[in-house]
């Protein structure tokens, strides 16, 4: 077919335009939206805590294991690690781009087994966490005290226990966490009288593994001339401070019976005083949500949105949710900026095509083209595999000025002498 043919055939060029409008606008639909595309390799991040322990204690105990283990994963490309003073420390695994995450963190978690036994039992009694790392951040919000009522655990567990749930469970959330810390049982040992008792710190975890602990008694009446069968109930775990501090210690050689505490102040508190946050001065818990890869990142943030504002009017008195952090922002201002571009380069065609050519029909054919061009680009990036992100759309708003200096330049070749 001669080139010619579409100028000669207005119909066939004319079907041919709305086909692939067609397929573009179809593409546009289908298309993925995210921030930023998806280049960065897979990462599996490995972490472990070492209750009590100085970073080097836990870069010798607990990273250098796991690393000789986890080291020639099938598609590594390579590993970083860290360690802190807290007692926590992670190993991030990267591997070769195109590697199915889920596989590489099955291998991951098969090779982290292969050194369970290499562990410390305090690491191993915790447990030691392997998951995909999730590295597009969504949305940032948080939940602060606009009275200043309620304490700083409080406001994370209730934040944990009743939002992130519900934020987990969006289509298109790959990850959502709080920036916080759990409800725990502190006890708080006084040296100077365990010193009196002779009583050394592993004295105390021994007495509480002991008598702080889930069993299972058992059943009684089976094969026997009773009626009925009965199951033992135990109380299991401890649950509030009173009962921590009737923990039995010690016995005293007077008969006197040591408890737990007359050697240590017990409260419900946070486990760990590492995070502090603060909203407008107000005491405050950030979550941060992130997307799962491949999903539209627009609708994700839009039902967030709107399961936010649903759970803000179910929210004890005084508390609030600011969303701090909003990628909707920057995907929106460049889509923004695409329309301003495109509508700014229509006029400026159509004007500067009419005084060239002096005919409004010869004005309109470039007129035209130019988004049919631009809208079938999305059929191509959606077969393609592409998505609609900030350097997707800034190539776009490049290629509306090529083209459109490319039907200036054609207008004024053809330009009648």
């Amino acid at each position: 077919m001669k080139l010619d043919n579409f100028i000669n055939r207005p119909v066939l060029s004319t079907v041919i335009s709305i086909l692939i409008v067609i397929l573009g606008a179809i593409g546009l639909v289908t298309l993925p939206i995210t921030q930023y595309p998806d280049i960065a390799p897979p990462t599996v991040s490995v972490r472990a805590t070492y209750t009590g322990a100085s970073a080097s204690t836990v870069l010798n105990s607990v990273i250098a294991p796991l690393e000789e283990q986890i080291n020639g994963v099938e598609n590594m490309m390579y590993m970083t690690s860290n360690a802190s003073n807290t007692g926590s420390g992670d190993i991030s695994i990267y591997f070769k781009q195109g590697t199915d995450p889920d596989m590489a963190a099955v291998n991951v978690q098969n090779r982290v087994a292969m050194a369970q036994g290499l562990l410390p039992a305090e690491v191993t009694k915790v447990g030691v966490t392997t998951q995909k790392r999730q590295t597009s951040m969504l949305v940032v919000f948080s939940l602060y005290d606009e009275s200043d009522t309620y304490s700083n655990s409080f406001i994370e567990n209730y934040a944990k226990i009743n939002l992130i749930p519900q934020v987990q469970r969006v289509q298109g959330v790959g990850d959502a966490n709080v920036m916080g810390q759990d409800y725990s049982m502190r006890i708080w040992l006084r040296p100077d009288v365990m010193a009196q008792y002779k009583l050394i710190p592993s004295d105390v975890a021994a007495a509480l593994a002991e008598q702080n602990i889930e069993a299972a008694p058992g059943q009684f009446g089976e094969r026997s001339n009773q009626t009925f069968q009965y199951t033992i109930r135990y109380k299991g775990r401890l649950q509030q401070p009173e009962e921590f501090e009737n923990i039995v210690i010690k016995s005293q050689p007077g008969g006197e019976v040591l408890r737990l505490k007359d050697i240590a102040k017990i409260e419900l508190d946070r486990l760990g005083y590492n995070f502090t946050n603060r909203v407008n001065g107000h005491k405050a818990v950030t979550c941060i949500v992130y997307q799962m890869a491949g999903t539209n990142a627009t609708q994700t943030i839009t039902d967030i949105e709107k399961l936010l504002d649903e759970a803000s009017k179910t929210l004890p008195t005084g508390l609030k949710l600011n969303v701090s952090m909003n990628a909707n922002d920057f995907l929106f201002a460049s889509i923004h900026e695409v329309l301003k571009t495109l509508i700014e380069a229509f006029i400026l065609v159509f004007i500067v095509v009419y005084i060239f050519l002096q005919d409004l029909r010869s004005t309109l054919i470039p007129t035209i083209a130019i988004p049919v061009a631009l809208i079938g680009t999305f059929f191509i990036l959606s077969l393609i595999g592409f998505s609609l992100n900030l350097l997707t759309l800034c190539a776009l708003v490049l290629a509306i000025a090529i083209v459109s200096m490319m039907r200036l330049w054609s207008s004024k070749v053809c330009m009648p002498s």
